[in-house]
C-alpha cells in the first residue's frame, strides 16, 4: 500500500506537526512499508488460534486500599498551614478561591 504525499500532510497536520517536503516523501516512503508489512501480517492464517492479550501468565493483583497507620496522616496535617476538615488546604488552580485536596 502506498501512501501519497497529501495523505501524509493529513496525518501531519492531524498529529500537529509540520514536516518539510524531504520528510514528507521520506514518511510517505516509510509508513508505506509498515502498512505492506501489516497487509503481510494480515495473510497468516489465524483459525483457532485465541486472542491473547499478554504471555506471560501473570495477573494484576489488586488489594484494597486501606488506612493501615492513622497517625502518620495526622502527623503530616499538622504540619500543613492551612487544613480544613482534616483536608490540606491549597490555592485553586483556576479561579480564586481556595480549594480542598
Amino acid at each position: 500500500m502506498s501512501l501519497s504525499i497529501e495523505e501524509v500532510k493529513k496525518i501531519a497536520k492531524l498529529a500537529r506537526i509540520e514536516l518539510t517536503a524531504d520528510e514528507e516523501k521520506r514518511h510517505a516512503s516509510t509508513i508505506s512499508t509498515v502498512l505492506d508489512f501489516v497487509n503481510t501480517l494480515n495473510e497468516v492464517n489465524t483459525d483457532g488460534v485465541e486472542p491473547t492479550a499478554q504471555v506471560t501468565g501473570l495477573e494484576d493483583v489488586v488489594r484494597e486500599d486501606l488506612v493501615v497507620n492513622s497517625k502518620i496522616k495526622k502527623e503530616l496535617l499538622n504540619q500543613m498551614p492551612q487544613v480544613s476538615v482534616g483536608l490540606l488546604k491549597v490555592p485553586a488552580v483556576f479561579g480564586d478561591s481556595e480549594d480542598i485536596i
